[in-house]
């Protein structure tokens, strides 16, 4: 026995679910005596009878309730296979990939309050979001473009100044009250100092402000993003800069008690092979953000 064709198969799937031949020519756009073509074809070559009359409607007998189910789910995985390599190739067809890295905490305070902005401009790319902090953690091989925080050189790479970091403390607005509220340098001292580094950062500016401390802590935190919320809770005072706390300070979750601010160790760049620039799509992208980077924060 040679098996059904497609189109009486699809014939009778459509006729199992409407009930009848007209309405499943009209949706299959053929004619009535086309579908009745086809069902014929196909209980002939099945040797059964797959539907009986009742009333004006078509009926499954037994044996057409069994292959419906299976025509049915198998119709159904064909027309959500063709959805989907359908809706992939619309997606992708004409776009070029870009491949950006960035720390968690620059990506999630300030590039993605920026970044939509960009795709919907240059709706010819499609963007790869990493994350990385230092540049020996990349790996070149699966990034385009690099957001480091870090200081050069980096030999066989260019790279662009995107914010000069100044650094000054921010905590919680419960800080400031009560008896150890923070209203002079040395009331941080009240407080724990939350750092990610080895303590430096937070010495430097005790000297700047003229309050001798060796800055000990009984933690330590490797993500700047966990300092961020240990302040946010009010669990002590965190050193950073309006790039990072922008919204922070601007929706109340973080004050700035003090204005004395310290140049940081380290800044952060934009960095790219210096042979990837002449890809139009890594340039336009650079260009792009260094020139955001340059407008006033918001």
């Amino acid at each position: 026995m040679a098996d059904p064709s497609l189109h009486s198969l699809r014939a009778f799937e459509s006729v199992s679910r409407l009930g009848n031949v007209a309405a499943a020519a009209a949706e299959l756009h053929v004619t009535p005596g086309a579908i009745s073509q086809q069902l014929r074809a196909l209980q002939l070559s099945l040797g059964i009878d797959l539907f009986r009359k009742s009333g004006r409607r078509l009926v499954l007998t037994e044996r057409g309730a069994t292959l419906q189910k299976s025509v049915g789910t198998a119709m159904h995985q064909i027309a959500d296979s063709i959805r989907d390599i359908s809706a992939n190739a619309y997606a992708t067809t004409g776009r070029a990939e870009l491949r950006v890295s960035a720390p968690s905490v620059f990506g999630t305070t300030w590039l993605t309050a920026r970044i939509f902005q960009f795709l919907d401009a240059n709706q010819d790319i499609r963007l790869q979001m990493l994350t990385a902090v230092a540049f020996e953690e990349l790996d070149w091989r699966k990034v385009d473009v690099a957001i480091v925080y870090g200081s050069p050189p980096w030999p066989g790479f260019s790279w662009r100044l995107l914010h000069s970091m100044h650094a000054a403390p921010v905590c919680s607005p419960q800080l400031l009250r009560g008896p150890h509220g923070i209203r002079e340098p040395r009331d941080v001292l009240h407080h724990r100092l939350l750092h990610e580094d080895d303590g430096s950062q937070w010495r430097h500016w005790l000297m700047q402000a003229r309050v001798p401390h060796a800055v000990q802590s009984d933690i330590y935190f490797d993500n700047f993003a966990m300092v961020l919320q240990a302040a946010r809770d009010g669990h002590g005072v965190a050193l950073t800069n309006d790039i990072i706390s922008f919204r922070d300070l601007d929706e109340g979750r973080l004050v700035q008690p003090l204005t004395l601010s310290t140049p940081a160790a380290r800044n952060y760049y934009c960095i790219s092979h210096e042979e990837g620039l002449a890809n139009p799509t890594i340039s336009r992208f650079v260009d792009w953000l260094v020139d955001q980077a340059t407008q006033p924060s918001r």
